[in-house]
């Protein structure tokens, strides 16, 4: 499957999430990382504003910034893009673990690493939530609270797809 295939199906089909547990480990982080570089964009145009607007409130500052311009702009993305892959690739995991003890209470039968990628992709459209709020400078721990629990029902409607133990 292409990654714009993974892409639609997993915004819509819980039944395709559980079945992503079988796709390659490669592909998996192929979309983890296209995600990861996008916030990582979205932080960094962000930072880039706020950057700017600090110079124009201290002289001293723009005479500085304009100096090591070539070395805090890098260094700055690279920090970024770290730190989004440190927390995404927490929040996957965070959710993978309360996925395995869902599966076990639903008796169902799947290793860590298959509820890892479908809480991967059942994190899509709450990613895509964060992403929306992040563009709109919409912060506030209610809308956080919201995007997590929309992960958990995702990730809840995909456990029942996974084959039952005997």
């Amino acid at each position: 499957m292409s990654l714009l295939q993974l892409f639609k199906s997993s915004l819509y089909s819980s039944k395709k999430m559980a079945a992503f547990r079988l796709i390659p480990i490669g592909k998996v982080m192929q979309y983890i990382f296209i995600y990861i570089l996008i916030m990582s964009i979205i932080s960094f145009v962000y930072f880039l504003n706020g950057i700017s607007d600090q110079q124009q409130s201290m002289e001293g500052l723009l005479e500085y910034f304009s100096q090591i311009q070539w070395l805090l702009y890098p260094f700055s993305f690279i920090f970024l893009f770290v730190l989004n892959t440190l927390f995404i690739f927490v929040r996957i995991s965070i959710f993978a673990y309360i996925g395995s003890i869902i599966l076990h209470i639903r008796k169902r039968k799947g290793d860590y690493r298959h509820i890892w990628r479908t809480a991967l992709f059942a994190n899509t459209i709450p990613m895509l939530l964060s992403i929306i709020f992040a563009i709109l400078q919409l912060s506030n721990n209610y809308i956080q609270l919201v995007i997590y629990t929309i992960s958990l029902v995702i990730i809840i409607s995909a456990t029942k797809y996974y084959p039952v133990k005997r």
